[in-house]
């Protein structure tokens, strides 16, 4: 017998899958990103169907989706909305921007500006917008999936990949996820038992982090919580009442990488934050 966490993926699978072919682990990232009220960042170049995942995961959910292109020029306003003069009413009004809707793909976020940057944080933690010293709640289970340059890239302005080409109109999807079945999902996910050894695993993985000779940045105590946060999700997906060091291993290429710093030694010796992550994996001994 399945669980609602379980019948959550299914759907989306299944859904997301009669529009996007090949992408099953991604699907699952993005399952387990949405019951646990995070958010993505995706790196790769362009041409491999982020856009049209996302707006399809919008679509399974039920869901309304934007698009925001990160450029230098992006003003936070350009994201967040804005007041304009509203000559029938003789007042001014706000007009939402882009980040008012379920799901929102920032493509090459990295391209955007500090200013942009800020305003972007704001509403992925607080999720909620401030406009001219006023504060607009975004929607419940707002979600930012982001895509990143790869670093060769960053700074550059070449022709996009996707003008290159002429693509056929996506599919849509008509048949969303039942309403309250991310809530059911998430009610799953809090029965799953996170023993007191489980927890101090995840914190020497941090530990470790901080300590290591190619990281300038290791992971955070927000991070832990997140690769934890993850784990469990996992563990509930398969059906488990308890998570297991396995479970962390799993979703740890997933959650760590983007989160910590190379040292400059470590970029010229070409290696990634997936080698770190690798490494500390092996060192760290993993409970009983």
């Amino acid at each position: 017998m399945t669980n609602a966490l379980q019948d959550l993926e299914s759907t989306l699978q299944e859904r997301i899958g009669e529009v996007v072919l090949g992408l099953s682990p991604a699907i699952r990232a993005l399952c387990i990103a949405v019951v646990a009220r995070g958010h993505v960042l995706v790196q790769g170049v362009p041409g491999l169907g982020k856009t049209l995942l996302s707006k399809s995961l919008a679509g399974a959910l039920g869901g309304s989706f934007k698009r925001v292109q990160g450029t230098s020029d992006l003003m936070p306003t350009d994201i967040t909305g804005t007041h304009l003069f509203d000559g029938s009413k003789n007042a001014f009004v706000f007009r939402p921007g882009p980040l008012f809707a379920d799901v929102v793909l920032f493509d090459e976020v990295n391209r955007a500006g500090p200013r942009t940057q800020s305003a972007l944080l704001e509403a992925m933690e607080e999720r909620q917008v401030s406009v001219d010293r006023e504060m607009f709640a975004l929607p419940a289970d707002f979600l930012v999936i982001a895509t990143q340059n790869p670093r060769e890239f960053e700074g550059t302005y070449p022709l996009p990949e996707s003008q290159l080409v002429a693509a056929e109109p996506a599919r849509t999807i008509g048949n969303p996820v039942a309403p309250g079945m991310v809530q059911d999902a998430r009610a799953v996910v809090e029965r799953v038992h996170i023993s007191g050894e489980l927890c101090a695993y995840v914190l020497a993985i941090a530990k470790a982090s901080r300590e290591h000779a190619q990281l300038s940045l290791g992971l955070s105590t927000r991070g832990a919580l997140a690769l934890l946060r993850a784990a469990r999700i996992l563990a509930g997906l398969h059906g488990a009442e308890f998570v297991t060091a396995d479970d962390v291993k799993s979703v740890a290429p997933m959650v760590l990488p983007h989160r910590l710093m190379l040292t400059g030694d470590a970029l010229l010796a070409d290696v990634t934050e997936d080698d770190v992550v690798a490494r500390i994996l092996e060192q760290v001994p993993a409970p009983r």
